[in-house]
C-alpha cells in the first residue's frame, strides 16, 4: 500500500512534531498498539486503570498528543485512551475508511472489544464526532454517554465560503509554501492563534495526502435510534459546521439529546478557556 505521506522525509518531520508535543504534555503515559480489522491503532494511554474509561478522539488532520493537550486533567477522573485516528498524519496505520458506510463505528467497536471496556464515555472534537457517532451508530452498547465539540455529520456550512477562506488558501500555500495563505487559512478557523499548528500543518499539507472527501450528515433515522446520551457544544463562527444551525437540527434529531451549548465567540478551532469550560462539563458528570 503506498503511504499517505509523500516521503520518508515529510513523515519523520511530521512524527517529530508529534513526539515534541507529547513530551510538552509532561504525563505519565504508556503507547498502545492494538490490531484491529482495519490495521494497526496507535493509542496513548494516561491515568489509573481503575478510573472508569474514557476514549479521547481527535479532529481532520490531527494527532492524540493534540487531543490530550487540548482536554489535560481529564486523566484525574478517567483513564483516558486518546486515539490516532487511521489515515491521519500520525502513528496508526494509513487505512483510509468510508465516511459513508458505518467503517469507523466497525473500526472504534472493534478496539472498544480489544481493550474489553464497558461503560464508556466518549470526547471527540470536528471529525471525531463523526467518528463517534457512526460507533452509536453500529453499536453503543458499551458506551455511556458522548461528548462532541464542534462536531462533523450534524450540518455542513457553506460550501463556496469554505471554498474560498479555506480550501483555496490551503491549496495556495502547497503550491506556494508562502506561511501568509497558511496564516489565512487558520485566521478562518481557529479562535486564537496556536503556534504548534502552525508548525504541524505546514508539514502536513505539504507532506501528508489529505482526503477531500465531502463530510456526508447523519439521516434522521440515524439519529433516532441513538439512545446514549448526547453533549454537543457548537460554535457561532464555525464556518464548517455552524452552531446555530447545528444546535436548531440537534434538538430535533436527537431523542437521547442532553444538553447542548452555543459558544457566542468561537470559531472552529476553540480557545483554551472555552476547552477549560467544556473539561469542566465533562468532569462534573
Amino acid at each position: 500500500m503506498t503511504s499517505l505521506f509523500k516521503t520518508e522525509k515529510g513523515k519523520e518531520e511530521t512524527l517529530n512534531l508529534y513526539d515534541q508535543k507529547l513530551d510538552e504534555l509532561t504525563i505519565k503515559y504508556e503507547y498502545k498498539l492494538i490490531d484491529t480489522n482495519y490495521g494497526k491503532t496507535n493509542i496513548i494511554v494516561v491515568g489509573d486503570s481503575s478510573k472508569p474509561p474514557l476514549i479521547l478522539v481527535h479532529g481532520s488532520n490531527g494527532c492524540a498528543p493534540i487531543a490530550l493537550e487540548t482536554y489535560p486533567t481529564l486523566h484525574e477522573k478517567f483513564q483516558v485512551f486518546a486515539i490516532d485516528v487511521l489515515a491521519q498524519p500520525n502513528k496508526s496505520a494509513e487505512t483510509r475508511l468510508s465516511m459513508k458506510d458505518n467503517s469507523y463505528g466497525l473500526w472504534v467497536n472493534n478496539l472498544i472489544n480489544k481493550l474489553e471496556l464497558k461503560n464508556v464515555t466518549m470526547v471527540g472534537f470536528s471529525f471525531g464526532g463523526l467518528i463517534i457517532l457512526k460507533t452509536l451508530i453500529q453499536n453503543e452498547n458499551n458506551i455511556k454517554e458522548v461528548f462532541l465539540s464542534a462536531p462533523a455529520f450534524i450540518v455542513n456550512g457553506n460550501p463556496l465560503c469554505a471554498l474560498f477562506k479555506i480550501f483555496i488558501p490551503m491549496k495556495r500555500y502547497i503550491k506556494t509554501q508562502n506561511v501568509k495563505y497558511l496564516e489565512k487559512f487558520l485566521k478562518t478557523l481557529f479562535t486564537e492563534r496556536d503556534e504548534f499548528a502552525l508548525k504541524y500543518l505546514s508539514k502536513v499539507f505539504l507532506y501528508f495526502r489529505m482526503d477531500f472527501s465531502p463530510v456526508p450528515v447523519i439521516k434522521k433515522e440515524e439519529a433516532k435510534v441513538i439512545k446514549t446520551p448526547i453533549t454537543i457544544i457548537a460554535a457561532k463562527k464555525d464556518v464548517l459546521f455552524p452552531g446555530v444551525k447545528m444546535v436548531k437540527l440537534a434538538n430535533t434529531i436527537f431523542p437521547s439529546l442532553k444538553k447542548t451549548v452555543l459558544l457566542e465567540n468561537s470559531k472552529h478551532v476553540l480557545n483554551r478557556k472555552d476547552n477549560n469550560k467544556i473539561e469542566k462539563l465533562i468532569l462534573n458528570v
